[in-house]
């Protein structure tokens, strides 16, 4: 029997986030779109999901709007609920506030496709390299980690990657594929030097090198199945 997994879309208005999500997690996968009033369902005894991820946003976590309070509130309850969840990007640091860590802006955007260092063994990067490439596309970061988090991937900008029980963020994003990460970069304001800098990283060579990470759905899948199966969580 197939998982469910919720796609929590928190992207604001037309963007590919729900097609990219959909295409890599070989589940049935209801979508949400907080930002448009569509909050996910409560998690009670019972609830009809397996697993869930939280999606990147053009918002930052720490904005006073009311979805996002009531997000923030709801994935505490996911998290309690011990239901695995992927936080990418914006959900990485969704997750991470949520759960007790501080996220606060940078004065820099990382952006294009940069090198990340694997920080601790978890099985959520089985198979994935000790150093790998993956597209980036934020202007604010994770801080201080959640009490009792660990730090799973690190680079230059700081943590990339970490897990509090079932509860993971990743800041990158491992679902963009090429033609998203150029819709990215079109929609950016740049100075002209940053632009054709990251321009010159677009190439079919990091496309490829960065599809190793989206490994990290499967791994999920296999995280959602072990935790479905749990005598405690059958209803």
């Amino acid at each position: 029997m197939s998982e469910t997994v919720l796609v929590v879309d928190a992207s604001v208005g037309e963007t590919p986030a729900e097609r990219n999500l959909t295409r890599e997690i070989d589940a049935e996968t209801p979508v949400y779109k907080p930002p448009a009033g569509e909050l996910p369902p409560p998690v009670a005894g019972g609830q009809c999901f397996d697993g869930v991820v939280v999606s990147g946003s053009q918002t930052a976590v720490y904005e006073d709007r009311d979805w996002i309070h009531r997000l923030t509130a709801w994935v505490r309850d996911v998290h309690a609920a011990d239901i695995p969840v992927l936080g990418i990007c914006w959900g990485h640091q969704l997750l991470a506030q949520a759960l007790g860590g501080r996220v606060v802006a940078m004065d820099e955007h990382e952006l294009g496709y940069r090198t990340v260092e694997r920080a601790a063994e978890d099985a959520l990067f089985a198979g994935i390299p000790a150093s790998f490439t993956a597209f980036q596309t934020h202007s604010d970061r994770v801080a201080e980690l959640p009490p009792g988090a660990r730090e799973l991937a690190t680079n230059d900008y700081g943590t990339q990657a970490f897990r509090l029980d079932s509860s993971y963020g990743v800041q990158f994003h491992p679902e963009y594929d090429l033609e998203t990460a150029e819709w990215v970069l079109e929609k950016k304001s740049l100075s002209a030097e940053t632009r054709h800098a990251v321009e010159a990283g677009l190439t079919e060579e990091n496309a490829t090198a960065a599809r190793d990470v989206a490994q990290v759905f499967d791994s999920l899948l296999t995280l959602v199945g072990e935790h479905s199966r749990r005598p405690e969580r059958q209803v």
